[in-house]
């Protein structure tokens, strides 16, 4: 029996037969209508508010008769969407999809599960077809259930960027009952082309990643199946839907301007993320769509990794991380902490090592918990490298030391050093540190088991630059390419925990994961890779992710490739290459003080005395001079000087004879200059100076100097060695003045004019060896 309804502006629709009272307003998404029975021929027209089925006798503008013989549908509610995956194992990709499901509060059923795979594929192969297999297997539950909206979906590159109400509106809109997810490029048989409807504006081909359509229509598409688990699921619905016949009959359409479904391979370049009003979203430029779901189908993971980090909203520009607490753990209530495995690398000569080895000792975690594996490979270091060892052997019960003598590759090297830890049960973590890593942070290895992931490394980066030890992204070749966040990450200016393509220097693997994913013991060497891209390469395609965390300050890197070893002390030379490390070990730890705290003495009138130098400064300086060994005696005769002769000379080596000229130079214009402009107000030094030297006295050879001006607008004097313990005697005396000062501090400086008023003579030194550094500056 018919029913009259009245429609205009609002109407009423037919449920079930029965008359529904609820109005459609505009506020509401439009309406679907399905034939319930009977072979009536009907058509749908559009009013601005809902689709309303219409007997073709009806007329726009007239009272509508619904007859009993049709049901009309709203939109689906959100548990009316059931989505359906196939996972055979939980890999991290996985459990990323399962989390953004569950921000979304999307209803998934896992399929699959506990099942071998036999359904071949890869990122270039054919197959997938167990995947058909197993929803087959599962429609039959749902099969009747006509309001329910089944949404079948690949897991491990997937990730969700909106939620069931918004993906069942665009469906809707779609006016069709099966839609599937739009490529750009044709899979598996290029020669289907011709067969595929044209499409004018939108992507032309189906993507099997992902597909949603009303369960009975879904289960009508899967009962086609019939073929074995490693066929090719794709060429199955790619068949299907180019035949006109069933594709009407299943009233199946492909998303084409990607409103539902962005599959990302051959698509790059059209799409971006958005951020606004405090959400972030991946955008496609393309077709101006706000895609629901984001696959990152065949090469395209890494990408897909890239918006992993800020899509669902785990990451804004208003909140920042929102998912980096997830899933942690808290060592602070663990009575025993887990077992660790320290591997520490030595592959090309370091400067620094010492206090590199030192900071390993300093890690805020307890001894007991630590083995230690080291690879030396440089003959250079074995004498720092025994040092170290009899410390640490008092602190560490298990030590490894694989030297030089060995003649280990780094790979092999490598790998020795991880299945240390793979082999041992009791290991709970490696961590592997190369020797060019300044772990700053004594807390470091705690931060990073807290974050618990797989594998994860602290971001160090190079002082004052942007290298660093992870890339961004790849090049199509496997290398370098910058990301668009890299920058910000690399400055802190984006604060998480990233997901990455590549990792190097120091890097965090659970002992479970060597023993599970990783559990060959090959994974340095890959082709002519070098072994940290092996590394990388080999866990990228195992779907083990790879994180990097910019969460806190853990240190820096050093730079090693201008690392000269052909001195005495070579460190004295990184003061380009590597500043801080530099500073750290010659800068007396006192010296920021002269501008906070005004510790500069003036033990004679416009003497200004103030710390300069490290004890460690002082010695490694005095050391390089005696290793080159050619004192000038103190003779007026001296060809290094411009006119080949010295009114007052002095016992000395030149700065420009062992090859420290420019450091010197550039250490007057770093560290004291600014004193100088401290102590002589209003004077701007240039920072230069033709004559820089370290004198030598003793009684044997040159005890005393006479009274002299010196060639320069100021003088410093350093001194190198201590008083009393060294030498006895010594000092300066300004005889304007007639103030003497007889008790000089190893690394303390003097400062004070060359020329006019500060005539001055070096006092006797009456045993010993007294040592001091001199500058003539600006000249």
């Amino acid at each position: 029996m018919g029913k009259n309804v009245d429609f205009g502006g609002k109407g009423f629709g037919v449920v079930g037969g029965e008359l529904s009272h609820e109005p459609w307003t505009r506020a509401a998404p439009p309406v679907l209508a399905t034939r319930a029975r009977g072979r009536a021929r009907e058509w749908v027209t559009r009013s601005p508010e809902c689709y309303v089925l219409f007997p073709k006798a009806e007329r726009r503008g007239v009272p509508l008769i619904c007859d009993d013989s049709f049901l009309v549908f709203g939109l689906p509610k959100a548990d009316k969407l059931l989505v359906l995956t196939v996972a055979t194992e939980e890999t991290d990709g996985f459990h990323r999809f399962m989390q953004s499901a569950r921000y979304f509060n999307y209803t998934v059923k896992v399929l699959g599960q506990g099942e071998e795979w036999r359904g071949g594929g890869g990122t270039n192969s054919i197959g997938g077809g167990q995947k058909v297999r197993l929803l087959k297997e599962a429609m039959p539950h749902y099969a009747t259930q006509e309001d329910l909206v089944i949404f079948f979906t690949e897991c491990f590159d997937v990730i969700f960027a909106g939620g069931p109400e918004e993906v069942l509106k665009k469906f809707q809109k779609s006016n069709h009952k099966v839609v599937f997810a739009a490529d750009g490029i044709l899979w598996p048989d290029k020669r289907l082309s011709d067969k595929y409807p044209v499409v004018h504006i939108g992507k032309r081909y189906l993507n099997a990643g992902g597909f949603m359509g009303y369960a009975p229509y879904v289960s009508r598409m899967v009962a086609h199946w019939s073929l074995q688990d490693n066929d090719d699921d794709q060429l199955f619905y790619t068949k299907l839907y180019i035949d006109a016949g069933k594709r009407e009959a299943l009233n199946i359409t492909l998303d084409h301007k990607c409103k539902i479904f962005q599959t990302l391979n051959g698509a790059v370049d059209e799409v971006v993320l958005k951020f606004e009003n405090g959400k972030t979203r991946v955008k496609n430029t393309f077709y101006e769509t706000l895609p629901v779901v984001i696959n990152g189908n065949g090469p395209t993971s890494i990408l897909l990794n890239y918006f992993g980090n800020y899509v669902p909203n785990s990451w804004t520009q208003d909140s920042g991380c929102t998912v980096c607490d997830l899933d942690t753990v808290d060592l602070s209530a663990a009575d025993v902490l887990p077992n660790v495995t320290l591997g520490v690398f030595i592959e090309q000569p370091t400067p620094f090592l010492p206090r590199f080895l030192d900071l390993l000792l300093t890690l805020d975690y307890p001894k007991e918990a630590l083995k230690l594996f080291i690879h030396n490979k440089e003959v250079y270091h074995e004498k720092e490298i025994k040092v170290f060892y009899d410390k640490a052997k008092h602190e560490i019960g298990t030590i490894k030391i694989v030297g030089p003598e060995e003649k280990l590759s780094q790979a092999e090297a490598r790998n020795m050093g991880m299945d240390f830890c793979r082999q041992d049960e009791k290991c709970n973590y490696y961590f592997s540190v190369d020797a060019d890593v300044v772990l700053t942070n004594p807390k470091t290895l705690k931060i990073l088991i807290e974050q618990n992931r797989k594998i994860i490394a602290p971001l160090v980066t190079r002082h004052g630059k942007l290298w660093s030890n992870f890339w961004g992204a790849l090049s199509p070749d496997g290398y370098y390419a910058r990301s668009e966040d890299y920058v910000d990450i690399v400055q802190g200016k984006r604060v998480g925990v990233w997901n990455i393509p590549y990792l190097a220097n120091v890097y965090l693997i659970k002992g479970e994961t060597l023993r599970s994913e990783m559990n060959e013991r090959n994974y340095f060497v890959r082709d002519r890779l070098d072994p940290d891209m092996a590394l990388c390469r080999n866990a990228r395609e195992m779907g083990v992710f790879m994180y990097i965390s910019n969460r806190h300050e853990f240190g820096r890197l050093l730079s090693t490739a201008n690392y000269n070893t052909s001195h005495y002390n070579n460190d004295l030379w990184q003061i380009f290459e590597n500043p801080v490390d530099w500073k750290e070990k010659y800068i007396n730890r006192d010296y920021s003080k002269i501008f906070t705290e005004n510790i500069v003495e003036q033990p004679c009138p416009d003497v200004f005395w103030f710390p300069i130098f490290s004890e460690k400064a002082c010695d490694e300086l005095v050391e390089e001079m005696e290793h080159y060994g050619r004192w000038s005696g103190g003779k007026h005769h001296d060809s290094r000087i411009s006119g080949g002769y010295e009114n007052v000379p002095t016992d000395d080596i030149h700065m420009k004879q062992v090859d420290l000229e420019s450091v010197w130079l550039h250490f007057i214009r770093e560290f004291i200059a600014p004193v100088t402009l401290k102590v002589f107000a209003g004077y701007y030094t240039k920072g230069f100076a033709l004559l820089n030297f370290v004198v030598k006295y003793s009684p044997e050879r040159q005890r005393s100097l006479r009274p002299h001006h010196d060639a320069s607008t100021f003088t410093i004097n350093i001194a190198l060695n201590n008083v009393g313990e060294d030498f006895q005697g010594g000092g300066c005396k300004f005889l304007r003045y007639n103030c003497s000062i007889e008790s000089p501090r190893k690394g303390w400086s003097f400062m004070h004019p060359g020329r006019l008023t500060h005539l001055h003579e070096g006092l006797p030194v009456r045993n010993g060896t007294r040592y001091i550094a001199v500058s003539f500056i600006d000249p």
